[in-house]
């Protein structure tokens, strides 16, 4: 008796399309290359005594370079039917009355230079103009001070030296120069770190998300926070007289939209950095934080981009109560 089933043959497999090349930010590998260059001719100068904080400065723009040098190695982002990209100014704009859309724009689009370069130039102007509105022997003064008190207090010879070598150099204009470069270099170096936990935090909860999407988001997630913090900050600066001004404090931000005003540092340092993390500023950051990742992601979920910003918002709040607790003096 004959198979009826001989002549049957298999359907052939399904054909699996390969993923589409996706290109690498080439221009970051030459940006980081002149910036490792150029950081290298500083540090020369630094030794040479040709350029002051020469050595901190170079060093500084060649761990710039070899960052952005590294990053240029990562594959940017494959999306599907994407959006035209948005113009800076859009997105610059757009992030504080329709961050949806730009977040889901910086999908297919990650583009996070001018926010980087404006929260970096926006905090060195605020430290440069707080430094001389409050002075540099003040805040000099009361740093070491504060050193003598704490439990890692140096020698007497090097604290005399950071006394009188540390206003001169406060008010030296390659200092002030070298501080700015260094807040602009600090910044890069923070939003990827932030970034990185970002990342972390979403495949932890069971999201999808690329490296550059999660480096845009915190980056447009940074800029308008800092951008309403600094410029309050700048008013109150020139504002209030600058004896009722906090020398260590205030460098950050001289804004009380929060719950701090309940208790005293100097008593209550612990609850004082708790207290002051319960602000308007801070849940507008914590909302941004969970809708920038739900919406520049691949595939991340309302609960993971809560879940992340909430779980970061913890972890950087003990941090800054744990230094409250071993350093309380710096906030007296």
């Amino acid at each position: 008796m004959s198979d009826p089933n001989q002549e049957f043959q298999p359907p052939p497999p399904p054909i699996i399309e390969a993923e589409p090349e996706r290109p690498r930010p080439v221009k970051l590998l030459w940006a980081g290359i002149a910036l490792i260059v150029l950081g290298i001719i500083v540090v020369i100068g630094g030794i040479a005594s040709l350029i002051p904080t020469g050595i901190g400065t170079g060093v500084s723009l060649c761990l710039l370079g070899i960052l952005l040098a590294g990053l240029s190695f990562t594959h940017l982002p494959a999306v599907t039917e994407a959006p035209p990209p948005m113009s800076t100014v859009e997105r610059l704009t757009g992030i504080f009355y329709e961050p949806t859309k730009v977040f889901r724009n910086l999908r297919a689009h990650p583009r996070w230079l001018a926010a980087i370069l404006i929260i970096g130039i926006i905090n060195a102007a605020y430290i440069t103009a707080f430094t001389r509105r409050i002075t540099p022997e003040r805040i000099i003064n009361f740093t070491v001070d504060k050193l003598e008190e704490s439990p890692i207090k140096p020698p007497p010879e090097a604290l005399a030296k950071m006394r009188t070598e540390g206003v001169e150099q406060a008010k030296s204009p390659a200092a002030q120069a070298a501080k700015v470069v260094t807040t602009i270099v600090g910044t890069f170096f923070s939003v990827a770190f932030v970034a990185a936990l970002c990342l972390l935090g979403v495949l932890a909860f069971g999201g999808r998300m690329h490296f550059w999407q999660a480096y845009a988001a915190v980056a447009y997630v940074i800029f308008p926070f800092t951008f309403i913090q600094k410029v309050i900050s700048f008013i109150i600066l020139f504002v209030k007289s600058p004896d009722d001004i906090h020398p260590i404090l205030g460098q950050e931000t001289l804004v009380t939209d929060n719950l701090g005003i309940l208790f005293k540092a100097a008593d209550h340092p612990v609850l004082f950095v708790m207290a002051t993390s319960i602000g308007i500023l801070s849940f507008y950051r914590l909302w941004l934080t969970a809708t920038g990742l739900r919406e520049a992601g691949y595939r991340v979920s309302s609960s993971a981009g809560w879940g992340v910003a909430i779980t970061l918002f913890v972890l950087f709040l003990l941090l800054g109560m744990a230094i409250a607790a071993i350093f309380p003096g710096f906030l007296s």
